[in-house]
């Protein structure tokens, strides 16, 4: 974000590339795999116009270290918004201190101890989200007890099924 700073535009456009898993190709263009996005549907979501968008991409691939980093970046697909269709429950949870060791570790250890299975664990990085949340995806709803248990951590603001 530093090597945008003097750009909201372009941190939005990188922004936007982190969260949705989206690299850049050795052509400067946004892709997902192979799949090219028009930069177009890309500034629309960021708030930018077509052109910060490409001039993003073209810093991108023109810095050494950030075409290491956009050139490697995949979207992983999440199973929060096909929960419902599935069957399966989200537990939604938003801590006091982001960078506190542990949490996933802690959390995940409650839902072991009453052996449920988690499907997916998402964790949104301080960095990039405004408000990070950690979020699990599990085979059965959570038990009310285990809600309590989560919600009585000390680090832990507030918690959502």
């Amino acid at each position: 974000m530093e090597k945008f700073a003097g750009s909201p535009g372009q941190q939005a456009v990188v922004r936007l590339l982190l969260e949705r898993g989206f690299s850049v190709n050795e052509e400067g263009r946004v892709v997902s795999g192979g799949i090219e996005i028009p930069d177009t549907g890309i500034a629309r979501e960021a708030g930018v116009d077509r052109r910060v968008v490409d001039s993003t991409a073209d810093a991108v691939r023109d810095d050494p270290e950030l075409r290491r980093i956009f050139g490697n970046i995949s979207a992983i697909p999440s199973l929060m918004d096909l929960a419902p269709v599935l069957d399966l429950s989200v537990l939604t949870v938003w801590v006091e201190d982001e960078t506190r060791h542990g949490i996933v570790a802690e959390i995940t250890g409650l839902l072991a101890d009453r052996e449920m299975t988690i499907r997916q664990i998402i964790s949104e990085d301080p960095e990039f989200a405004t408000d990070p949340k950690l979020y699990l995806v599990t085979d059965a709803r959570p038990p009310g007890d285990l809600l309590v248990a989560v919600r009585e951590l000390p680090y832990v603001r507030r918690v959502e099924f």
